[in-house]
């Protein structure tokens, strides 16, 4: 008797990590999350949509164009920007909000830095991206065909990457955050491509 109700302790208690994992796994990269997707939704924002100039420049590399026409300053900076704003609101709720505290667990948003860790969220987002692009190019995958599971986890790597320094969390997060983004990433080019932002449904 004693042995099944430790053993049911024990359940408990491993559910609890679980979903705490898994809510702070979507939590913490919802900057780069939402980074990710600011290139399709800036796109065709009248006051910006003719900044669309390539990083690359239009160059190429051996014959072939190093990002693409798809990776612009444009995408970069406003994914810049969101991710910061994202960050932000992300303290907000720290501060004022209790679940957003107990989904951080032992992670203090407040000392987070937000205008060198929101910019570096946006930037290892659509930094990975761009460099998934450019191993694409080298394959002779044309811009916007794609590329799986390549396409939907360039950005969860690079932002995990540059988050490193900052926050350093547990080997199960970093795999929850994998999955699951990886998950939404194909869930939200799917809707994408239901609302006609983008051409292909993956």
């Amino acid at each position: 008797m004693n042995n099944a109700i430790a053993v049911n302790k024990m359940l408990i208690r491993y559910n609890k990590r679980m979903l705490h994992d898994i809510l702070f796994a979507v939590w913490f990269l919802l900057p780069a999350a939402i980074a990710n997707v600011a290139p399709v939704l800036s796109a065709p924002l009248p006051v910006i949509k003719k900044w669309n100039t390539p990083i690359d420049g239009g160059r190429t590399w051996q014959g072939k164009a190093i990002f693409g026409t798809h990776k612009t300053w444009r995408g970069l900076v406003s994914g810049m920007i969101v991710a910061t704003v994202t960050l932000w609101l992300q303290q907000l709720a720290y501060q004022h909000i209790n679940w957003a505290a107990d989904v951080a667990g032992g992670l203090d948003y407040t000392l987070l830095p937000l205008f060198l860790l929101g910019p570096l969220f946006g930037l290892g987002a659509l930094g990975g991206d761009a460099i998934e692009s450019f191993f694409k190019r080298r394959r002779g995958i044309a811009s916007g065909n794609p590329w799986v599971p390549f396409d939907q986890i360039d950005y969860i790597i690079g932002a995990i990457i540059v988050s490193l320094p900052f926050v350093i969390a547990t080997p199960a997060q970093y795999g929850w955050m994998l999955v699951l983004w990886f998950l939404m990433h194909l869930l939200f080019s799917y809707i994408g491509w239901l609302l006609g932002l983008k051409k292909r449904p993956i």
